[in-house]
């Protein structure tokens, strides 16, 4: 039997108690190197919510960004895809922008979704086929002209892709924010409208937060345009997030002309 929103989402909320804990108490350790971040916590939150899944699903396997010998090159037809801590440099930093996040998957394709982002007491979920809602608040985003949109990264002034985006199109709106997930759940949220990325991502990145923003009327793929496919490798390049298909078009469409 599938797992109901709520139950996913109590879930989310027991991992979210351990990590607020964590870094109340300051029991963790962390590690920074020039691209990332890694903390104890980390390894502690995936134990929690891989032993809560299989609980909940018990003949359900868990893929865990913080477990690559779970991740083979064949995946299963239905499991579950996690972010135990989904922007663990906002975590370390004192931000609020982190959240641990789980998509079930079907067939490559995700079919119930939960992000938590435990600092701003805030819960995402989403159904295929059911909409998608922040703290019980049905979400529900359209289409705006681009000069009205805000764009969201998670530098206090946008950087990169972010800045050159900003300068091309002559956005004014802009919004800091920490994880990848968060990111895409501002948008579903209607608290932004746009995000890109030009690096690498991966699946457990973007499998839950992306079908809370398309369950809102949003659109997702990789920097060519390309849908996500979760199948084989686990890294994408690139990611536009958009309020509407036809914005997230003319996003690719710039960055194959940039």
């Amino acid at each position: 039997m599938r797992p109901v929103p709520e139950r996913l989402a109590e879930v989310l909320r027991c991992t979210g108690e351990l990590l607020l804990e964590r870094r109340r108490s300051g029991r963790f350790t962390f590690r920074r190197d020039a691209s990332s971040v890694s903390a104890s916590v980390d390894v502690e939150a995936h134990q929690q919510l891989v032993a809560a899944l299989s609980a909940l699903t018990p003949r359900l396997p868990v893929l865990s960004e913080e477990d690559p010998t779970a991740r083979g090159a064949e995946r299963p037809d239905e499991y579950w895809l996690v972010d135990p801590l989904d922007g663990t440099a906002s975590f370390v930093d004192g931000y609020e922008g982190f959240v641990t996040q789980a998509a079930l998957m079907r067939k490559g394709k995700a079919i119930l979704a939960g992000v938590f982002a435990p600092a701003l007491a805030q819960m995402f979920l989403a159904e295929r086929g059911a909409g998608a809602v922040r703290d019980g608040a049905r979400l529900s985003v359209g289409p705006r002209a681009p000069q009205q949109w805000t764009l969201t990264d998670n530098y206090p002034t946008p950087r990169g892709v972010a800045a050159q985006l900003m300068r091309d199109w002559n956005l004014t709106s802009y919004l800091e924010c920490g994880s990848i997930g968060l990111k895409i759940c501002r948008i579903a949220d209607a608290s932004a409208h746009i995000f890109v990325k030009d690096v690498v991502v991966r699946d457990w990145d973007v499998a839950a937060p992306q079908l809370v923003l398309e369950e809102a009327g949003g659109y997702v793929t990789d920097a060519a345009g390309h849908a996500f496919e979760y199948a084989g490798a686990y890294e994408h390049r690139g990611l536009v997030a958009c309020a509407s298909a036809a914005g997230a078009e003319r996003v690719v469409d710039w960055l194959r002309r940039r």
